[in-house]
């Protein structure tokens, strides 16, 4: 990914996607209101940060992309595998009601332009999903359960039954996410994973020392998305650890409770 600095706000950029209908970005901790735990660009309101500074945050990213906050569509995300589409009839809804279907979502796919879909991480996988030929975005929230759900395939799923999306014309983004080495799970998500199907072997590593199974939730969404159909070629990966990088990202993990959110998403031109 490529660093940019726009209104003294650093951004992470896919280098594969395109600049000409898209305007995306993951955001850093770097250009926000917030301080201590929560410094400085917390994206997230239910981290325990002042609702004052994170509306400011939020403030902020949409004056990024020249929009205002009300134009920001992010959901209250549950670790589930539930997908919103964010279209005309979504828009002429009402504040609460937009709230109401916001709430207990994981996925937005939208070929609405003007507004923005995002999503919230502190490790868990931040994946874009974008059709080069239809001009259809979606943003992607996979935590374990949420990668053990294939949340990702399925949202490619919906994008190719609803917009009539092609996946050879498809492009994604896998953003800034906890490691392999970072990421250490008890035998209860090992079982699951296998109950699920995947290749254990695959996708995770057990640490000697520790006797731990360590997963790769990273590759393992590249593996998915792959399965649905879009070429490995399409697939850009950020190989870059939240957990490992405090200078850049907040890491639920590191942090515990009191760790902030980025954002990553797009605005469809």
């Amino acid at each position: 990914m490529k660093s940019t600095d726009k209104n003294n706000i650093k951004i992470l950029q896919f280098e594969s996607f395109p600049d000409k209908n898209l305007f995306h970005f993951t955001s850093t901790i770097e250009g926000g209101a917030s301080s201590d735990a929560y410094t400085s660009l917390n994206l997230g309101l239910y981290s325990g940060d002042n609702t004052d500074c994170v509306n400011e945050n939020k403030e902020r990213i949409a004056n990024v992309m020249g929009i205002s906050v009300g134009n920001l569509y992010m959901p209250y995300q549950t670790h589930e595998d539930k997908i919103l589409v964010i279209d005309k009839l979504f828009l002429e809804k009402s504040d609460r009601e937009k709230a109401n279907s916001l709430n207990g979502i994981d996925a937005l796919i939208t070929d609405q332009k003007g507004i923005c879909i995002g999503i919230t991480t502190a490790d868990c996988v931040p994946i874009l999903i974008y059709d080069l030929k239809k001009n259809v975005l979606a943003a992607i929230h996979a935590g374990w359960k949420g990668t053990v759900a294939k949340i990702a395939a399925k949202t490619i799923k919906k994008m190719v039954d609803l917009f009539d999306c092609n996946t050879d014309d498809m492009i994604a983004g896998i953003g800034p996410c906890i490691s392999q080495e970072r990421f250490e799970v008890g035998e209860e998500v090992v079982d699951i994973f296998q109950e699920k199907g995947f290749i254990i072997e695959e996708i995770g590593y057990r640490n000697k020392k520790t006797g731990k199974m360590h997963f790769n939730l990273e590759l393992t969404n590249k593996l998915i998305i792959h399965e649905a159909g879009i070429p490995f070629d399409n697939i850009e990966c950020a190989n870059l650890c939240t957990y490992s990088n405090p200078e850049m990202f907040f890491s639920a993990r590191r942090q515990t409770i009191y760790s902030g959110r980025m954002v990553t998403g797009g605005i469809l031109k």
